[in-house]
């Protein structure tokens, strides 16, 4: 199975190294020296791992053969694709890599329909799924331990555990609560005041 692992970005100094934008959770296993990656576009690769380095927080990399600024600077946006075992597990218990867990359905506790998982981002502070909703929205659902309760590759769901206004529900209620005239100051309170705030923390 063929995983993208990181993308190139902007050329670094003048020796050929270049930033790269990490799109796994295993940087040291997947972008270490010597590892040999597949590209997109494919004619730029493949692409051996000659060094790596952290500086000022972003991974920097040196490709055998890649030996000046120019040459980096050509490499800008190129994907690099790793060569992963579809069998193969994160060495961490209650770790997942990306493969596993995309399409996976997204369900409250009591069984709830919420979406399903169409993408993994891998941000600075989170990773967060993006999770398509039945009428083609989308939701971004922090992958953390306190809202996304349980991980279950054999029955292929995530159940999650919301806290209020990750899901935008309560909207819906308040719009159906507005057509029968009892307005948005009903016994459930301002539904307002949860205005997407989870989308906000993306």
């Amino acid at each position: 199975m063929q995983l993208v692992v990181a993308r190139i970005g902007r050329a670094h100094g003048i020796k050929g190294e270049v930033t790269v934008e990490v799109r796994t959770d295993e940087p040291e296993l997947r972008l270490g020296p010597g590892a040999v990656l597949l590209t997109d576009p494919a004619a730029t690769g493949p692409l051996t791992i000659e060094t790596g380095r952290v500086h000022s927080g972003r991974l920097l990399l040196r490709f055998e053969g890649v030996r000046d600024r120019n040459a980096a600077e050509a490499l800008r946006n190129t994907l690099l694709i790793a060569e992963v075992d579809p069998a193969e597990m994160p060495e961490e218990e209650d770790e997942y890599y990306d493969h596993q867990l995309m399409d996976l359905d997204v369900v409250l506790a009591d069984g709830t329909e919420i979406g399903r998982i169409t993408e993994i981002s891998h941000l600075p502070s989170q990773d967060l799924f993006i999770v398509e909703r039945p009428d083609g929205t989308e939701l971004m659902i922090p992958f953390v331990e306190s809202i996304v309760t349980e991980i279950d590759l054999e029955e292929q769901r995530a159940v999650i555990d919301p806290p209020p206004g990750l899901i935008d529900d309560r909207a819906e209620i308040a719009s159906s609560r507005d057509e029968d005239g009892d307005g948005p100051g009903g016994p459930s309170g301002d539904p307002e005041s949860d205005d997407e705030s989870g989308e906000g923390q993306a």
